[in-house]
C-alpha cells in the first residue's frame, strides 16, 4: 500500500485531532508505521485546526505533508478553501456538505460530499459529525478497519466515553454506507 498522507481540518471543537488519533491508533493495532502531528495556537479556538496522519507499511521520514496530501477531511468552509489546493492530482478529497456549499472546480482530484452534521443527527448525536466522515475515509480507501477504529476508541477517550462507543459505530457505518451508495450512483451514470 502507498503510503496514506491525510490531513483532517475543520474548526476548533470538531473532533478533527481525534478523528486523526483514532485513524493513527487504529493503524498502529495493525502494525502499521504511523505518524500523527497536530496543529494547535491560536486557530484552534473558532478558526482552522488541522492534524497530518501517514500510515505507511514502511518507515516514514518526516510527518510534514506538503502540497502532495493522498486525502483532505475537510470539515468547514475555510478548511476547505485552506487544504483543497494542497491535495495531490488524483487524491481525495472528502467535503462536509453540511457547511461546505462550495464544490471542488479541480478535475485532477476525486471530491466526494456528504452532510456529515445531518447524518450524526440522525445517529443521535452531532458531535459524531468526524465520525461520519472517518467512515465516508474508511469505505473510500480502506486505510485500517472498521474494528481497528472502533478499539483506537477506547485508547483515545478512555473509559469515561464508553458509552459513546455504539453512536460512534453507528456513525462510522452511516459515513461508509452514503458514500458507498453516491459511489454507485457515479459508477452507474
Amino acid at each position: 500500500m502507498l503510503p496514506q498522507k491525510l490531513i483532517c481540518a475543520g474548526f476548533g471543537g470538531q473532533g478533527v485531532m481525534s478523528l486523526g488519533q483514532l485513524l493513527a491508533y487504529a493503524a498502529m493495532t495493525e502494525d502499521r508505521e504511523v505518524t500523527w502531528l497536530p496543529s494547535y495556537g491560536p486557530e484552534m479556538r473558532g478558526g482552522t485546526a488541522y492534524c497530518c496522519v501517514i500510515i505507511a507499511d514502511s518507515p516514514i521520514g518526516s510527518p510534514l505533508i506538503g502540497d502532495d496530501a493522498s486525502c483532505a477531511i475537510v470539515m468547514n468552509l475555510p478548511s476547505f478553501q485552506k487544504f483543497e489546493p494542497r491535495v495531490a492530482p488524483s487524491g481525495l478529497l472528502i467535503v462536509n456538505s453540511s457547511l461546505i456549499d462550495q464544490q471542488s472546480t479541480r478535475d485532477d482530484l476525486r471530491a466526494y460530499s456528504l452532510p456529515a452534521n445531518e447524518i450524526a443527527v440522525d445517529c443521535g448525536n452531532v458531535k459524531m459529525a468526524n465520525m461520519v466522515m472517518l467512515g465516508a475515509y474508511l469505505q473510500l480507501t480502506n486505510a485500517v478497519g472498521q474494528s481497528s477504529v472502533l478499539n483506537a476508541f477506547k485508547k483515545v477517550f478512555g473509559e469515561k466515553a464508553e458509552h459513546l462507543q455504539k453512536q460512534s459505530n453507528e456513525a462510522l457505518i452511516r459515513g461508509a454506507d452514503y458514500t458507498r451508495k453516491k459511489t454507485s450512483l457515479r459508477t452507474a451514470i
